[in-house]
């Protein structure tokens, strides 16, 4: 029986969380990462501290620091592996809208062209292994913005009576004619073909369009990663900028450990073909000003922060994601994680290393 799971971006937030979830299943693991993100964002962004100590305590690990854009290097993996892979969870991503347009070439690559390199190797050597592919709720672009929005005193909030109000956005939202970053459209293209690999070849291939993944293992930067970024500049008393929509624009926040389960629940019955808004619902949202003020009240600090009038291009005002369709298809799945849950255990699990990193 085949009983090794094929994890890109490894060493990152989804896919160290998982690489931890399938060794304590008793999965052998084989991790593909090459610190892009310390590449891409900088020294403070690198997930290197997260190898090591994957390496260390993880007896199934096996690191792999390839390229996913490298296709001779992954030919000969996925030849080495062939048939024993029976699982492949595709993490690895450049995340960030901003930094998508000072490169999209470099952009496209890593996440179109990437994506396209594995699932032709999984087609050729593993056919059989379910293909989890950690999408984004960015491939709707703006069209979230175009909803009926109210403002109140610390977050924007969904008209009462849209259909969408009781549990947020579902996948029959359009992902055409709005604007979606370069980053955005970079995804879309990859989310299509994974789609296709499964509807054109048949693999089982899942699009999990998560919100804000989040969880202490996110090396959070000022590009990309919410949460952490905010708990990490409140704790450690660094400047935190907030930007547009006057700090009231709400996201769902979902724990990796929360989303790699679910990624278990679809890899006991996995479907072919399949698009899932993943994220926290309405059991975890919230907006920048209420975020905010958990991470004051958990760190007895307050934030050193600033405001800018303008917002990201292509920026949603508010997400929360309706998870219903996973709901329905694996009904077993909980999320166990709610914002201020999040935070908390991002503040415990950090704040020595913030110290001493400095």
């Amino acid at each position: 029986m085949s009983k090794t799971v094929l994890i890109t971006g490894s060493a990152g937030l989804i896919g160290s969380e998982a690489a931890r979830f399938f060794d304590a299943r008793g999965y052998d693991i084989v991790g593909v990462d090459n610190n892009m993100r310390q590449t891409l964002f900088g020294k403070e962004a690198s997930t290197e501290w997260n190898r090591v100590q994957l390496e260390n305590e993880l007896t199934s690990y096996r690191h792999v620091a390839a390229d996913i854009r490298d296709e001779q290097a992954m030919a000969e993996l996925f030849k080495e592996l062939g048939k024993n892979i029976c699982l492949i969870i595709h993490t690895a991503a450049q995340p960030s809208h901003d930094w998508a347009a000072r490169d999209p070439f470099a952009d496209f690559s890593i996440n179109a062209t990437g994506t396209l390199v594995l699932l032709e190797l999984c087609r050729k050597h593993c056919p059989e292994a379910p293909f989890i592919f950690t999408s984004t709720n960015k491939v709707y672009g703006d069209r979230p913005n175009s909803l009926p929005l109210v403002e109140l005193d610390t977050r924007w909030e969904l008209d009462e009576t849209h259909q969408f109000h009781a549990r947020g956005i579902d996948e029959t939202m359009s992902i055409d004619q709005s604007m979606h970053s370069l980053f955005g459209a970079s995804k879309v293209s990859a989310d299509m073909m994974v789609q296709e690999y499964g509807r054109y070849f048949g693999m089982k291939t899942a699009c999990f369009r998560g919100g804000c993944l989040t969880g202490p293992s996110h090396s959070g930067t000022v590009l990309h990663g919410f949460l952490a970024y905010l708990m990490k500049c409140t704790a450690t008393g660094m400047r935190y900028t907030v930007l547009g929509y006057g700090g009231k624009q709400v996201r769902d926040n979902i724990h990796s450990y929360d989303l790699v389960n679910a990624f278990w629940h679809f890899f006991q019955n996995p479907r072919s073909s399949e698009v899932y808004n993943i994220g926290g619902g309405r059991h975890s949202n919230c907006s920048m000003l209420e975020a905010i003020d958990i991470c004051e009240s958990l760190t007895g600090q307050k934030l050193n922060r600033s405001y800018e009038d303008a917002n990201r291009m292509g920026d949603h005002i508010w997400w929360i994601s309706d998870t219903s369709r996973f709901e329905r298809h694996y009904p077993d799945w909980k999320r166990d994680y709610d914002v201020e849950a999040i935070l908390e255990e991002i503040l415990v699990t950090n704040r020595e290393r913030w110290r001493e990193a400095g």
